[in-house]
């Protein structure tokens, strides 16, 4: 594999680029209009524009995106995640073209990309499954009976879903029609499929994936845990990993569940699969990602394995160089979304120009973003601006370099969730471990950051002032 394309903009595209350039690959970059001058169309040996702004108008033209592939003959694909990465259909075009696809086979994608599916496929394994009905349901008065088997509170899901779009938690009967009804629709308007599934609503979760390995010689390995329970509407914004909660056997009983689910689907590659943690440890396979995570950096810092290089060693057919064995966990890391969203205002997207833009950097302190100072915000993607990560010799240390990391992180000209991740770091529920899923919920609010912040600027004049008046004091020696 000498050239490939990475079918992605941003952070992601720039990540996978390094390792490639690493290991001797030549990078091609397709990009839309919008990202001309983004950081990853500069590093990439060579460079592409596809189309106008719209994801739909550039990184979603998956034959385009082949197209280029064979006018610079380019061996392979690499296609990060969102976007295409999840979708069979190029993943089988690419295969098909004569080049191959950086991730697993088709028939894995398929399987795994339908929660019903992924559950239906895994049944042989004896996984643990969250109590429920494994067959898409659209009557109501089923739905009710179903409910009521297995007791409420009860978790409508839809089948294609993702990202928590399609997903509602019903507490009473009496909600349950109306609810169904917003979650097919939910689901028709974001997955073009609107079957839902009923399972039970665990109560104060704990969302923990585990990485998974996977080469063409029937080698496939897990790379231990990374906590994910730290979330805004569904959405991950802080993740860690080793988790806080796993004890060696919990973490070995879901270490091989994850390989057992990778092994029911052929898997190939690097892949994530997901767990649900109840109360008293009991865990529930909840799905499988068939891709690289957003948080894939946690668990390179804990194994000091390239999760990339994996995957391309993988995609050239290479055998896996290490064993189950041979990896441990050494030390802690962190990883901080960083959104161009506003946490005072329900974290909506917030859009302008990188008037300044400042990395912390140092030991122990990574980040992965996409952008330069005096960068515009494009409003057509993500609004992910960049990952924050910190690595110490134990939980502690890790969360107080990620505190010194925000507070060296300059940005200015847009809102970001860099206050929410020191918010996050500096509350005793995150610090003790002793949190789940609904921190976001039950702990934070808009008025509680605002009061921090207020707190902190007082304090910050209090102590500019007090510097003033001891300089004051000083006698002042003539200098001539």
């Amino acid at each position: 594999m000498k050239k490939i394309i990475v079918a992605n903009r941003g952070e992601i595209a720039l990540r996978i680029m390094k390792t490639a350039k690493k290991m001797g690959i030549k990078t091609v970059a397709v990009f839309s209009k919008a990202d001309r001058n983004s950081p990853h169309v500069a590093f990439a040996d060579e460079a592409v524009c596809i189309g106008e702004a719209p994801s739909s108008q550039s990184y979603l033209l998956g034959d385009k995106i082949i197209e280029v592939a064979q006018q610079l003959n380019v061996d392979g694909i690499h296609p990060g995640y969102g976007f295409l990465s999840e979708n069979s259909t190029f993943a089988e075009a690419v295969t098909k073209a004569g080049i191959t696809f950086i991730g697993p086979e088709t028939e894995a994608i398929e399987k795994m990309g339908n929660k019903l599916a992924a559950k239906e496929t895994v049944k042989a394994y004896d996984i643990p499954m969250v109590p429920g009905i494994d067959e898409a349901i659209t009557d109501p008065e089923k739905a009710k009976a179903i409910a009521k088997e297995i007791g409420f509170p009860i978790l409508i899901k839809a089948a294609a879903g993702g990202g928590g779009k399609g997903m509602r938690v019903v507490e009473h009967e009496a909600e349950l029609s109306e609810q169904m009804d917003r979650a097919i629709s939910e689901a028709v308007s974001a997955f073009g499929d609107g079957a839902v599934f009923i399972e039970k609503y665990v109560a104060s979760p704990r969302h923990i994936e585990i990485q998974v390995l996977a080469d063409s010689h029937g080698n496939i390995l897990h790379l231990f845990e990374r906590e994910c329970s730290i979330q805004r509407r569904h959405q991950k914004v802080v993740e860690e990993a080793p988790s806080a909660v796993l004890s060696p056997e919990l973490r070995a009983a879901m270490g091989a569940a994850a390989v057992n689910v990778a092994r029911s689907c052929n898997y190939l590659g690097a892949g994530t699969v997901e767990f649900l943690i109840d109360k008293d440890h009991n865990f529930y396979f909840l799905e499988m990602n068939t891709r690289l995570q957003v948080e894939h950096p946690v668990t390179e810092m804990i194994t000091g394995i390239d999760l990339v290089e994996q995957q391309i060693r993988i995609a050239r057919g290479e055998k896996l160089s290490f064993t189950q064995e041979d990896l441990s966990i050494n030390g802690h890391a962190l990883e901080l979304r960083i959104y161009a969203e506003d946490p005072l205002d329900n974290f909506l997207p917030s859009v302008g120009t990188l008037e300044t833009y400042q990395r912390p950097s140092g030991e122990g302190i990574r980040v992965d973003d996409g952008y330069e100072e005096g960068m515009e915000i494009p409003i057509y993607y993500d609004p992910m601006l960049s990952k924050l990560i910190t690595y110490g010799k134990s939980r502690e240390e890790a969360i107080e370099l990620m505190l010194q990391a925000i507070q060296n992180y300059k940005v200015k000209g847009i809102s970001t969730t860099l206050p929410f991740g020191k918010f996050v770091c500096e509350h005793e529920a995150f610090t003790s471990g002793a949190f789940d899923t609904h921190f976001v919920k039950q702990y934070y609010s808009a008025s509680q950051l605002e009061e921090q912040q207020s707190d902190e600027a007082k304090l910050a004049a209090l102590i500019a002032l007090k510097a003033y008046f001891e300089d004051q004091k000083q006698l002042r020696i003539p200098t001539h």
